[in-house]
């Protein structure tokens, strides 16, 4: 299966929220591939902690691939390169955990047809070889958006579904919704290039990144009229999704509010909560639930 990661804006927590989601499965067992398409910053291998390629990697990445200058892309295997403590000792029972980067300094560029046949064609090759395959995407109505768009509306045995991150404001909601149905948006712009839109529409679904909980023991401590005015906000803001047609049943998953998140964008093991408790059981759990989703029929209204 492939799994497309979008979002409209940066710092929605797109790539760490998607590299977790990629590294709970490989552990649970299944063969993992990440694919860094965010052309313009190349840097998912910073949550996984390989050095080699912390902002892209000079040459052999996606970009030189679908540029056509080599004929397949460097893979890095996570488990032997990363310089993660717990990720080096890789777990008993896990699959896979692979890591296609990008290029250096690749930038964005022209989808021509020898390009998207490329894409086509690791796509194909991925998702053949491997359980679940992860494309993180660049922000908003992009290149790697468009291409990725073209590319499936040419592989439709192919299953493959969309994370659509916001963080939880007004601003970000706003744009999540705007990507994904605006004039130009996913929706659109799929059924522009052949989609079945209702199809398309059933694949999309919503995940909100660093959403505080009012009730939560973080914030017992604050005066009560902000405790008010933080209720307040969070009803105004389900009521907003509502209305955009992003709301709680076009919402896969929910991630709180969480520090390690916030100060160093990093995979969470069970380490960290159970030993170090560093993060918040209730982020480890909402990642395991996401993780499972991505593939769990029902969570996606077919059965």
């Amino acid at each position: 299966m492939l799994v497309f990661a979008a979002s409209d804006k940066g710092g929605t927590g797109r790539s760490v929220t998607s590299a977790n989601l990629a590294y709970r499965r490989a552990i649970a067992g299944d063969n993992v591939c990440y694919l860094d398409f965010d052309f313009g910053s190349p840097t998912a291998a910073a949550v996984f902690d390989v050095p080699s390629a912390l902002r892209g990697i000079e040459h052999g990445g996606l970009h030189s691939y679908l540029k056509g200058k080599i004929p397949e892309p460097v893979r890095i295997d996570v488990w032997a390169e990363t310089e993660h403590d717990v990720l080096r000792h890789r777990p008993t029972g896990s699959g896979d955990l692979t890591l296609l980067p990008g290029d250096l300094s690749g930038g964005e560029f022209a989808v021509t047809k020898d390009v998207l046949r490329r894409c086509i064609d690791i796509f194909l090759a991925l998702n053949s070889e491997y359980d679940l395959v992860v494309v993180d995407l660049s922000a908003g109505r992009s290149y790697a958006v468009d291409m990725v768009l073209d590319a499936t509306s040419q592989m439709r045995k192919v299953k493959a579904r969309w994370l659509v991150y916001h963080r939880w404001t007004r601003q970000h909601v706003i744009a999540a919704a705007g990507l994904v149905f605006g004039q130009r948006g996913i929706v659109s712009g799929g059924v522009a290039r052949g989609h079945d839109e209702e199809q398309l529409r059933g694949a999309i679904r919503f995940v909100r990144a660093a959403v505080p909980d009012p009730e939560s023991p973080l914030w017992s401590q604050v005066p009560p009229a902000q405790s008010a005015w933080m209720r307040m906000c969070d009803q105004d803001l389900n009521e907003l999704a509502g209305d955009l047609d992003i709301g709680f049943t076009k919402v896969l998953g929910s991630i709180p509010l969480e520090p390690v998140l916030q100060w160093r964008e990093q995979l969470i093991t069970d380490e960290d909560v159970l030993a170090s408790r560093i993060a918040n059981m209730e982020t480890w759990q909402a990642l395991e639930e996401l993780a499972a989703k991505l593939t769990d029929e029902e969570s996606w209204g077919q059965q």
